[in-house]
């Protein structure tokens, strides 16, 4: 049988092409405008109003700009929700990029002890591919932001502001890959010559303190202390002092994280099964990766009774599919890219995830729901990516698109089932650290 491109295979793709109906006018019509521009789907804004029967009305958006930082933000976003309404300050926002800080810290951290621990096995291995492939990045998972905030407190972004790294972190992510890789042999050439654990450590320390150095140079030094001033949406003023950021998060920030549970729908694994991501756990004596895999339904009815109580719901999803970011729209019927190839393009969630064609992408937050007889129509998102996107930053998103590419929701334990109960007794699967859902 033939494996190549033959002449006479050229000569039937030729004649084909001229056979379709309109090819020559479709192809003109994509070549000066794109793929999405010439599949976008007129009629499904019909669908896609911005008014919603349950709207949290959260009020300005953030932006996380040039980073990857979506997961953390969001996590933040939920906070200053409930802040705000308890403080009367609506726009308020804590300091994405304190957190940050302390993030890249202790993900250097855990590349360094992996590093040890790992230090005998050959290059060849995935996992050390996989280890030195991603360093230390800017990407992350809820329970990770819950982690850092509940080791390292919080502050308000007037304390600790963005930097030009913070909003672009491409520059010191592949500075800090560059060092990491270099300290990561250097450990296991000790680690592999025998030295003893005492030494080792003694180096891995150094190593980091030359990382907080690093840090502190491009996103600025972490506050001990501070004063909280600010004037409320009444212009009231108030002064908290000598604050640190543990006793600001004790004080103002009421959030027990241990109440919160990661509802996931990742039908490639077995549904009502717990998985974990033990090499995503970075704050070993922090909150755990914990993934409560079940149909998406469950996501649904949960997120809803969290929001018709008042509280806004981050989750997980795959942004890049199905998505006009100018206009803000998730939308499954939004682009007819199927119709303009005259090709089926679908796959299924599962085979998605299986192949790599859908991903963790991005997490957002949930602030509204449009119920029709009950049941959602539309949700209302509020992205990071600030006022120029959307509705002054905020998405309007199907229900199809929710089914397609959302892939878990954050909500409290006490809004699961029977049965989505039962599931969190059971012990935890550990993924491998290229898993679908890493």
């Amino acid at each position: 049988m033939e494996k190549d491109i033959t002449l006479s295979d050229l000569a039937s793709f030729r004649t084909d092409l001229n056979k379709t109906p309109s090819a020559r006018t479709i192809a003109r019509a994509v070549q000066k405008n794109g793929v999405n521009a010439s599949s976008e789907n007129y009629d499904a804004k019909r669908n896609l109003g911005r008014v919603f029967s349950l709207d949290l009305d959260p009020g300005k958006v953030t932006n996380q700009k040039q980073s990857g930082r979506c997961w953390l933000f969001s996590t933040l976003n939920t906070l200053r929700h409930d802040f705000a309404k308890k403080y009367n300050m609506k726009d308020f926002q804590f300091s994405q990029n304190y957190n940050s800080f302390y993030d890249r810290l202790e993900k250097a951290n855990k590349f360094y002890e992996t590093v040890i621990e790992t230090a005998m096995l050959s290059f060849s291995d995935r996992r050390i591919e996989c280890l030195f492939s991603s360093p230390d990045s800017d990407g992350g998972q809820w329970a990770n932001a819950a982690a850092l905030i509940d080791k390292y407190g919080v502050v308000p972004r007037s304390i600790m502001p963005e930097t030009y790294n913070s909003d672009k972190t491409n520059e010191i992510s592949e500075t800090l890959a560059l060092k990491l890789r270099k300290d990561g042999l250097a450990l296991r050439k000790l680690v592999n010559k025998g030295i003893t654990g005492v030494e080792v450590a003694k180096v891995k320390k150094e190593y980091l303190n030359q990382v907080y150095r690093m840090l502190v140079y491009v996103f600025g030094e972490p506050p001990v202390k501070f004063d909280f001033e600010y004037r409320d949406d009444k212009k009231k003023y108030h002064i908290d002092r000598d604050l640190t950021p543990k006793s600001f998060y004790e004080k103002y920030v009421t959030h027990r994280w241990d109440e919160y549970i990661c509802l996931t729908n990742a039908p490639d694994h077995e549904l009502n099964q717990v998985y974990g991501l033990d090499s995503q756990d970075y704050i070993f004596n922090g909150q755990k990766i914990m993934f409560v895999n079940t149909d998406i339904q469950a996501l649904k009815d949960a997120a809803i009774a969290q929001m018709k109580d008042g509280e806004t719901v981050w989750f997980g999803n795959d942004v890049l599919k199905d998505m006009d970011r100018q206009q803000g729209i998730l939308d499954t019927s939004f682009y007819k890219k199927d119709e303009l190839f005259s090709i089926d393009l679908k796959l299924s969630k599962a085979d998605r995830l299986r192949t790599h064609e859908g991903s963790v992408s991005h997490a957002m937050t949930l602030v509204g729901v449009d119920l029709v007889d009950g049941k959602p129509a539309k949700w209302k998102v509020e992205n990071s990516w600030g006022e120029k996107n959307g509705d002054k930053g905020y998405f309007v998103m199907s229900d199809a698109w929710f089914d397609e590419y959302v892939y878990e929701v954050i909500v409290n334990k006490k809004y699961l089932n029977g049965r989505q109960r039962k599931l969190l007794t059971k012990e935890k699967i550990m993924l491998d650290p290229w898993d679908s859902l890493a």
